[in-house]
């Protein structure tokens, strides 16, 4: 990893700088002043606080999915848009906001990242119909990626070696809170109705934090740079993106378009241009050396099979959530807030096993723990499934305990440790543009999922305008295709280490959460699932 150099912006001067105090090797023992200390405290404060907005933005989005449709009179796949789109939109730009970051200034970066994110969070919250609404998403992705690469590479420039344990302890609780408070979150601003607003309070909410972390960002965070950036690559990005959206996007309009040909045609040229993408990729590691990719790590086999891992489980979660929500909503009748306070003991199980999973049961039995939970979650799966047929359109919030508790004991088993098991073996500076990689495939997986429902759930549905048990009939289908997407995994994560020496990347940016930054300022962020 390259070493960082920092910068006092004008409104920084009032007292030393973290970057100061470097060596040429890294950090100095010597105290800092209480100015300093206190400006990184509160430079560091920012930075969660923006980290907490974009996860309960994905995460409360799905709750309050039944009232957008309601009210906007939106089709199905356009609600698979406002979800699927914002995460296209952030897998596509996650590596190249990381690099922008690197040239241009991590703080500045950050800044316009969060101002955009704002401005589209407002754009959401008075759209007008469910185009304006999915644009407005696509566009809260792009600025997501540009704002969220930067957090961990702002905590690493601004806080020594020795207190980074403390911080990333800190910044994990942060992305766990976000992560479980979201769908509450959404389920109460959805009901509470605010000024007749309905759904819309789920987006307006960003407005006055944003601001807030515009002018506080503007005064405590010092500016940042990686002398040794590597160049933009657009034309990969172009490309694929591209690749992306020719998958994606038929796979979500085609059912209501009746599966024209040109839907296909788009499906069956990615492979054409996943090659195209590889062949740029190794044009561009002659030419200048910044491909967007660093092809070489697909050579190494448990980073390979990582990648496939964290794309299918995408796939599985991105399946999941949105049919879930709208099984309770539009299959049973439930409301937001009792459909949002079901998932309570998912979210707990998620993190007292992702807990153990890290602190005791991995140091000890490998790549196995991750195995038995991709098991326990198609047990869990399976489990509800049965509850589902059998208790049909009666069953109640306490019944669904049981299979969301196994389910969320099994995917806390696979998310926390998942991250250092495909980096375990990655060489040393190529840790950041791994660990961003692993989260671009997780985003791209999610979308992926998000397209996929239109074929596994509402490709079961004759008439999606009639909620009830056809809506629930659905569910327990779609469900059978994530079961068979988690034995998919199980085997792919033969091909991780059976046991996870520590990380080739250890004491390179990377946090107790398993986030990395390096020259590339790519992190890997996202540690707990979304709902």
């Amino acid at each position: 990893m390259s070493t960082e150099t920092s910068k006092t912006s004008p409104e920084n001067e009032t007292g030393p700088e973290p970057a100061e105090r470097k060596s040429a090797e890294g950090w100095d023992d010597a105290p800092l002043d209480a100015t300093a200390d206190r400006r990184r405290w509160l430079a560091l404060a920012i930075v969660m606080t923006a980290a907490f907005m974009d996860l309960v933005d994905v995460t409360i989005v799905n709750i309050a999915i039944p009232s957008m449709r309601g009210d906007l009179h939106a089709s199905t796949s356009a609600i698979q848009w406002i979800t699927a789109g914002y995460a296209l939109a952030f897998a596509a730009g996650l590596i190249t906001g990381g690099r922008l970051g690197d040239i241009y200034g991590r703080k500045r970066v950050f800044l316009i990242g969060i101002a955009g994110f704002t401005a589209a969070s407002l754009l959401c919250g008075i759209a007008a119909n469910p185009a304006m609404l999915v644009t407005s998403r696509l566009l809260q992705g792009s600025m997501a990626a540009m704002m969220v690469p930067q957090v961990l590479a702002i905590i690493h420039v601004t806080f020594p070696p020795h207190e980074r344990g403390k911080v990333f302890g800190m910044f994990g609780a942060i992305v766990g809170l976000g992560a479980v408070s979201g769908p509450m979150l959404g389920a109460l601003l959805t009901e509470w109705n605010i000024f007749g607003l309905e759904w819309r309070p789920i987006f307006l909410i960003n407005l006055p934090v944003g601001i807030a972390g515009v002018i506080l960002g503007r005064k405590f965070i010092t500016e940042s740079k990686a002398p040794k950036a590597l160049r933009l690559d657009l034309v990969g990005v172009l490309i694929a993106t591209a690749g992306m959206v020719m998958l994606i996007y038929p796979l979500t309009q085609g059912r209501e378009n009746g599966w024209p040909l040109w839907g296909f045609l788009c499906m069956g040229a990615v492979p054409f241009l996943i090659v195209g993408f590889i062949a740029y990729e190794k044009y561009k590691i002659r030419k200048d050396g910044s491909p967007l990719v660093e092809l070489s790590l697909f050579k190494v086999k448990s980073f390979a099979a990582g990648v496939a891992v964290q794309l299918t489980f995408g796939i599985a979660t991105g399946i999941f959530f949105l049919v879930w929500t709208l099984y309770m909503q539009m299959g049973l009748g439930w409301s937001a807030l009792r459909a949002g306070t079901t998932g309570i003991p998912f979210s707990i199980a998620v993190s007292a096993a992702a807990g153990l999973s890290v602190q005791k049961l991995v140091p000890r039995f490998g790549r196995k723990v991750l195995q038995a939970g991709a098991l326990t979650m198609a047990a869990g799966l399976l489990l509800y499934i049965w509850e589902s047929k059998h208790y049909g359109m009666e069953i109640a919030s306490w019944q669904m305990a049981a299979p969301l508790v196994v389910m969320g004991l099994g995917m806390g088993l696979i998310v926390a440790p998942l991250t250092d098991a495909v980096l375990s073996e990655v060489p040393r500076e190529h840790a950041g543009s791994a660990s961003g990689l692993i989260n671009t495939t997780n985003q791209m997986g999610n979308a992926l999922g998000l397209g996929l429902t239109s074929v596994v759930y509402f490709g079961v549905i004759e008439n999606d305008a009639v909620f009830g048990p056809q809506y629930v009939e659905a569910f327990r289908s779609a469900l059978w295709w994530v079961v068979a997407v988690l034995v998919v995994i199980f085997a792919v994560m033969f091909a991780l280490p059976r046991k996870q020496a520590g990380p080739s990347h250890e004491g390179e940016g990377a946090g107790a959460d398993g986030g990395s930054a390096d020259g590339d300022g790519q992190v890997a962020l996202e540690k707990v699932p979304v709902s």
